[in-house]
Parts: C-alpha cells; structure tokens; sequence
C-alpha cells in the first residue's frame, strides 16, 4: 500500500478535480494564456462601421430613423463596399416614410445586406420569443442570427455557426459574412488570439458625411454595423479582462473563420495516453531514481506538453487539453515532497519551538524534568520567583526547590503527581508544598504537575505559582468574615457561631450562658458635633476597655454601629451576671482617651440568659436587643434582664400599629378642638386641633396610648398630614361662616424630615383658601434640634406666608432660652407643669412670671396651658399671660360641639360653672 500511496493520491486528485469542474477552469485558463503569449492581426477585410459616442451627440437624436440607416447603405455602396451586415434590431415597425426609405436602400444595393435575428427569453421563463426583421425588410435581405453563449464564468468564448429558430436553421452573421456554408456544425472557440484593436473601425456618422479618407477604407470590405458606445450596453467580457461590443466580437467570430482559425479541442485519447505515460514513468522511477532527478523530469514533461500545444494552437485551429496533465503532474510533486519530508520531526521541532516560546512568555514559573527528575526547562518566570537563573539550577534536582518537610510525606513526589496526572481528566494534578527560594526563604507553591511519554524517556512537566500572597489576602478576607473592620473585635458572624458553641457546651454541662448587649447612651452627638472619625475612635477605646474588663473568658463583638456584644459562658466565671454587668458598667465611669481629647459614655446593657433568655443563639440576640431598648427607654445607664413582659410589650407595639394602619384605612381618626381664650375677658381667640382615636370596639382611645406609637411609626407623616389638611379645612368653613378662629396644630418630627413643609404648607393653604394668619403652628424642642439651619430655613419661609409659630412645652427643655433667640417664633406656650403649681408652689410662679416678662420684651405672645380655675387664670392676668386654655375654659370636644358652644354667638364673658 506504501509503494502505490502516492499514484492513489494523484488519482484521487484527478478524481476531485473532475467531480467539481475545476478541470474546465484551468483548461480556460491555459487557453486564455496563450492566446495571450500569441497575438495576431486582423485581416483587415472586415471593417466596423460604429454607431459610437460622437455619432449620436452628432446626429442629436435616438433611436435614430431608419432613413438614416438607408443613406448609410447608399454611402457604403457608392464606396464600393462588398458585403454590409447589421448588427442592430429591425424588429418592430418605426415611422413609415423611415421604413419605405430603407426598404428601397436595400432593394437598390440588390439585396446584399445581412440583418439579425435573435432569440430574447420572456420575462416568466417560457419559450423563447425570436426577433426577426420587417418582412419589408427581410425579403430584400440576408437572414442571420446573432446570439452568442455566455459560460458559467460570464464570459463568451464559443461562436455557433447557426441556430434553428422555429422550423428552419439559420446561420450566424460572421458565418454569412465570412461567407461560409453552415452545414450544422457545433459552435467553435472564437480565436481570441486576434487583436480586437486591429479590426479596421470607422464612425457611422463620418460615412454619413461622406469623408473621403473613411470611405476609402471601405472599397472591397466587408462591413458590420452596430453599436460601440458605452451607453448602449451592447457589451461583452472575453477571456483575459477583456470587454467588447457586439459589432466587435461578430467581427472576430468573422475573423476566426477567414483565418481558417475556427478552434476545436483535441480528443481525449491524447490526454488519456499523456496520463497513462507521466503514471507508468512515475511507477517505474519512483524507487529507481533520485526524488530530485524525478522532480526535474516531472517538470520537464510538463513544459514540453505545454509547449506542444502552445505551437499546436499557434499553427492550426486546434486547442490540445493539458490541464489534467498538469495536475498529474502537481499531484506527483506533492507525493515526492510528503515522501522526502520528515514531517513527524518537523511537527516535533515546530511543537518544541511553540512551547519554547510559551514557556518563556509564561509569567507563572515553568519547569520541567527528565525521568530522574532533573531540571531540562526553567523559564524566566521560575527564576522570578525561585531566584535561580537558568545556569545555575538547569542539571539540579528538582527537590532542590522543596522545603525540608515538616513531617512525613510533605515533601511532594513529581513523579507520583504526574503519573496520576495521566489519569486525571484535563491531565493535571495540583499539589501545594512549602518551596524555598535561593536565598533560603520559604513560601507556599501551588503547582499543576503533568507527565508524558516523550523521546528520551518519560518527561515531566510543572507549572509553579508564589501563592504566598493569595494565602494573605485569603486569611485577610477570613479575618475580615469574622471580626470588625474598625475595632478588631468579633463581628455577629463570629458571635453566632460562638453563642452555637457555648449553648451546645452549657447544655452537655447543664448550664448557663449569658450574652450582654450593650449601647453606648449619647454616642450620636459626639458623631454630630464632632465627626466620624472621633467617632471612630471613641469606638476603638470603648472595644479596648471591654477586652480589658473580661479579659479572655468571653466572647467581645460588635454589632453594629455603637452596639456591642460580650458572651460569657457562666461556668467560666465565679460572680454572678448581674455582678459582671455593674462591673462592665463602673468601667465606664473613667473617661476614653481618644488623642487629645477625653469622652465620658455611659452604656445602657440588655442581658438574655440561655435557657430562659432564649433555646439558641438567634433568640439569645433578638432577646438580648429587646433588653436593651428596654434598659434605654427606661433605665439609661442600667441594665435590664430580658423577661417574657419585654417581648409582650412590644408584640402588643406591633399590634398597636396594625391597628392604627386600619384606623387610618378606615377614617377611625377624629380632631377634637380644645379653645383658647384672651385672659383678659374671656373671649375666642382659637382652638388647638386634637386627635383622637375611636376605636369601633373599645370606643375613644387615649392619645397618651397610642400617638407614642404613631410618632415612631412608618404612620406618622400620613397622620400628621391628615391632622394639618383637616384643621385647616375646619378653620376655612369656619371661616367662610363669619368665625375668624385662629387653629393651632402640633407639628409631628416626620413633617420636616421628609420633603419641604414650607412648601407643603404653601399648597394647602392656596388649596384650601385659608387666610394663613389662621393657621398656628406648634413645635417642640424635640423638632427643633433636627438639622438646625435646615429648620431655621422652613420657618423662615412658613412665617412668610403669613403663618404664627409657636413654641409648645416651653420650660421642660435644655436649651430653650436659646432657641428664643435663634428660631423665628410668634408666641411660646408655657408647659402645664408650670400652671398647674402656679398658686401653691413659688417655683412655679417666679419661673413663669420671668418666661412672660422675657417674651413680652421679645414681642413673643404667651399661651398658658392647663389652666383649671378661675384663681389660676386671674393670677396669670395679673402677671401679664394674654392667652390661655384649659378645663377652666373648656375640654376638646367634636367640631359640632366646638360650633354650639362657642360660635353659636357672640361669646359671653367665661363664668366658672
């Protein structure tokens, strides 16, 4: 099989070559070159007569009138023309003078013109429809057809010597021209060899005007009119790149035959001997004779056949086929260079030099061994991070770079990695081992070993990483998993899984675990007014001292913000909880050095106890937060013990809240009005707008119950905002009725946290048509400590609308003085506190008797609140209060209510009843 592969490779390309017609192009291809080595002229017998560019810009119009056509023949057959052929279609009738003038032309000249027909396909693929000349004209005239084939390549190349069109056969128009018989023989390859350049041309219109010169050149022609201007299309590619008109190529075809050059192929007996003779040489030589010499033969045999049939074709009208002769012979080329080539050792030097140049470009070290496990490869990526430059470690062991082992089988073993590599999918085995780099340093090497069967033995192969750094940055990111970023301590993660631990110890040991949740009181204002970052380290001091006061008997995180977390497993300490928690706690008594600054906290604790304070470590820390918000709201500074009543009291916070997000769904809110009076004589000056709640079940619900709720709720502003849209519209149709009453409602801390009040105000105010001196707005303290500028910035803009501000509760603050001075207010509302001792308690009456002097020098009105009797009233009179309100004066009631007692009519002096 060996002896005969490489004539079964020439017959299998031969056998492709002919199965997809790449033989009929190369045989074209040789065919259209040596028409282009061997160039001829032209007779010169046939002339064309062109209707060219000139022509038609000369003549003026187109198509152009037969009559023209007429004078054409005159002309050529007073030049003594022989015969006229034109190539130009006489199908269809033109104006009759036109047709009659060039029937008779033809008639004159004795019926010596040549005019065309043509088949022309119809536009939905049926018969082919034929163009024939006016009988006029075909009776006084030569018939001839015109069609040429275009081959698969776009190009003509064959030239039919006739076509039968219906029942007869007509010959082509070089055939006539030529003066030829047809005989039905096949078409024939147009001689191409002939310069198209050399057929005599004239312009139609030059014979027109009867040059002298142009129709010397047409005495004793043959002529052929037609088109040659571009614009008419009647174009035509042939073989070497050329394009030509039709008139040209009927006068090639013409040429072809006057030169007795009407080419054929040759039989295929010939190439069939060529073939058999090039096979047997090859058969007989491919053992016997020097691949060189055979190559210089093949080469030989095929520059003589080619020069055979170059001289063939030049001397007669034959065209000898070589082209599968040519193939053979490449195809036998072929065979000798896959023969003689080595191509394993080639594919081994290319593969050798790819993985050369990989293994150098690698920024991972490379290295490889022999089967005894000496160094043969090291790339500069290996020297990168072992030290070793290639001199000094190529030869070496590759144990040279392990670490001494640590214990028993830490040393990795190349050659078992690799061997198990070999059954490894993906053929790798990843293996980290301690390395030692030349300096003697050691660090951790991640390496991917693999084994093959190479040429000198079995050869081994690693790819080496540093992955010292990947192990730092993965115990950073396991470090950081664990603990807070900020203080270093446990983060909840950690805690959880310690609280797990601890829980599952104390319940084998039947004992107790303790976690204490701890917030520091007052943190948010040294964030505010000094910062973050001495927030910060107020954090990392308050983490340092707990780790100081537990030592390393408990678990310290933190949670969240200024939350932290000690769990103390109680089997591990010798004093009770309580005592470890006022322990912890009078730790916090010596100020926090941060820098050059002191800050004392005080931390208000939440302690759950495992079992009672919660079965696992999720309950232990959700009941240790309840303790906690308890210990804030009620003991700040202390610590609480989380009981059952603790998480009963919020569940029933919870409730409470879904009750009043359906009360407020259901229009269950109502605002009551509770009047203000002038002290003086006892008249209306307003009323403050009041919620209440009534409940469908339990009937009127106390505000002091549940607007607590409302106020630290998701529900605050949508109430506070119907409470504000409410009055103001009760005020309004108050309003319209002829009662000027002035109604006073408590801004809730949500209205200015969200959007702009000053605005929202504005819009309510145009929406409901209140007169804005109407409307009374009170703030607390509370309110008033939210974002000073922003706030100041509101009120601003509220009391530009014509709007009162009144400060309420004045008196129970810190700052309130100051905020006097700083806010823009109207009037202040002193605190019922301050009323209700006003007789009996000194106190009372100097703080009160100093608030209406002080406000009386700011221009501010005063409201006093909770007045009950007619002695209180009269001794705030006589102290200079301008306005009250109280039971004395009456309890909020329904609007209804409000309307009959007060604005029925006009308000008597109030009498105590």
């Amino acid at each position: 099989m060996k002896r005969y592969r490489p004539h079964i490779l020439v017959v299998i390309a031969l056998a492709v070559v002919l199965s997809t017609g790449w033989h009929a192009a190369l045989r074209n291809a040789l065919t259209d070159l040596r028409f282009k080595w061997q160039t001829r002229a032209a007779t010169g017998d046939i002339v064309v007569v062109g209707i060219d560019a000139p022509s038609i810009d000369q003549i003026g119009v187109w198509p152009w009138p037969r009559r023209l056509h007429a004078e054409m023949l005159q002309r050529l057959e007073a030049a003594g023309a022989q015969d006229v052929a034109f190539d130009v279609d006489f199908s269809t009738p033109s104006d009759p003078a036109s047709d009659a003038a060039f029937a008779k032309a033809l008639r004159d000249v004795g019926g010596s013109t040549i005019l065309p027909s043509f088949k022309q396909p119809t536009p939905r693929g049926g018969p082919a429809h034929v163009n024939r000349p006016l009988k006029s004209f075909s009776n006084q005239s030569w018939p001839a057809v015109v069609n040429v084939a275009i081959e698969s390549d776009g190009l003509v190349r064959r030239y039919p010597f006739g076509e039968k069109l219906g029942d007869a056969f007509m010959p082509s128009m070089a055939v006539v021209l030529a003066g030829q018989d047809a005989n039905r023989r096949p078409p024939f390859l147009i001689d191409f060899s002939i310069r198209a350049p050399s057929i005599p041309a004239v312009s139609y219109v030059d014979v027109l005007r009867g040059d002298s010169a142009t129709l010397d050149k047409l005495k004793g022609k043959k002529v052929i009119i037609g088109a040659t201007a571009l614009e008419l299309g009647d174009r035509f590619s042939v073989p070497n790149g050329s394009i030509i008109s039709g008139p040209v190529l009927q006068a090639l075809a013409a040429e072809s035959i006057l030169q007795n050059r009407t080419l054929r192929w040759t039989s295929d007996v010939g190439m069939v001997v060529g073939l058999g003779a090039i096979c047997l040489l090859m058969l007989y030589s491919w053992r016997r004779i020097a691949p060189g010499l055979r190559v210089a033969i093949l080469l030989a045999a095929g520059a003589v056949v080619e020069l055979a049939a170059i001289l063939v074709q030049a001397r007669w009208p034959l065209v000898i086929d070589t082209s599968l002769f040519h193939i053979a012979i490449v195809a036998y080329l072929t065979a000798i260079a896959l023969d003689e080539i080595d191509f394993r050792s080639l594919l081994g030097r290319i593969a050798e030099s790819r993985f050369h140049r990989i293994a150098m470009s690698l920024g991972d070290g490379l290295v490889c061994t022999d089967e005894d496990h000496r160094i043969t490869v090291w790339n500069p990526g290996a020297s990168a991070i072992f030290g070793y430059m290639p001199a000094e470690i190529i030869g070496r062991p590759f144990e040279t770079l392990c670490a001494l082992p640590a214990h028993a089988g830490a040393r990795p073993s190349m050659h078992d990695a690799a061997r198990q590599a070999l059954l490894v999918p993906g053929g790798a085995v990843v293996v980290e081992f301690e390395g030692r780099r030349k300096n003697g340093e050691t660090f951790p090497v991640e390496a991917s070993f693999s084994g093959w069967q190479g040429t000198d033995g079995f050869q081994y192969g690693a790819i080496l990483r540093d992955i010292s750094v990947r192990k730092r940055e993965a115990e950073r990111i396991r470090y950081l998993a664990e603990h807070d970023a900020l203080t270093g301590l446990a983060n909840r993660n950690m805690l959880h899984v310690g609280l797990t631990d601890l829980i599952a110890a104390a319940e084998r040991r039947s004992s107790s675990v303790a976690l204490l949740v701890l917030g520091l009181d007052g943190f948010q204002e040294i964030n505010n007014m000094l910062g973050h970052s001495a927030g910060d380290l107020v954090l990392r001091a308050v983490a340092e001292r707990l780790r100081s006061e537990v030592g390393g008997k408990a678990i310290v995180a933190r949670l969240s913000g200024d939350e932290f977390a000690i769990a103390i497993d109680c089997a591990e300490i010798t004093e009770p909880v309580a005592a470890v928690t006022e322990r912890i706690a009078r730790a916090f008594e010596a100020p926090l050095a941060t820098g050059t600054r002191q800050h004392r906290v005080k931390t208000s604790v939440g302690v759950a106890v495992y079992p009672e304070g919660g079965s696992n470590a999720d309950d232990l820390l959700s009941n240790g937060h309840l303790a906690l918000t308890k210990a804030k709201a009620t003991r700040r500074g202390g610590h609480v013990v989380f009981e059952a009543a603790i998480r009963q009291e919020l569940e029933n916070r919870l409730r409470l809240e879904g009750e009043l997000a359906l009360a407020a769904d259901r229009s269950e809110f109502e605002l009551f009005y509770q009047p203000q009076v002038r002290l003086i004589d006892g008249s209306l000056v307003g009323a403050e707008a009041l919620i209440r709640w009534r409940h469908p079940v339990r009937g009127y619900v106390s505000p002091a119950e549940f607007m607590p709720v409302v106020n630290t709720s998701a529900l605050s502003e949508r109430i506070a905002n119907w409470v504000m849209e409410t009055a103001c519209r009760q005020a309004r149709a108050w309003e319209l009725s002829g009662n000027d009453v002035r109604v006073a409602i408590n801004l809730s801390p949500s209205q200015l946290q969200s959007g702009d009040l000053a605005h929202s105000v504005a819009a309510l105010l145009e929406e409901t048509g209140l007169t804005p001196s109407l409307l009374e707005i009170e703030v607390t303290e509370d309110i008033l400590l939210h974002d000073g500028r922003r706030v100041l910035e509101m009120f601003k803009r509220i009391q530009e609308l014509g709007v009162r501000i009144l400060f309420d509760d004045f008196g129970t603050g810190y700052a309130s003085l100051s905020y006097l001075k700083k806010f823009p207010l109207d009037g202040l509302k002193i605190d019922r506190s301050f009323v209700f001792g006003l007789l009996s308690n000194s106190d009372d009456a100097a703080i009160v008797g100093s608030t209406i002097g002080l406000s009386k020098q700011l221009g501010l009105t005063v409201v006093a609140e909770g007045i009950e009797n007619r002695a209180t009233a009269d001794f705030l009179v006589s102290m200079g209060c301008e306005e009250g309100q109280g039971y004395f004066f009456g309890r909020p009631m329904p609007a209804e209510a409000f309307e009959k007692q007060f604005l029925a009519a006009e308000l008597q002096t109030v009498s105590a009843a």
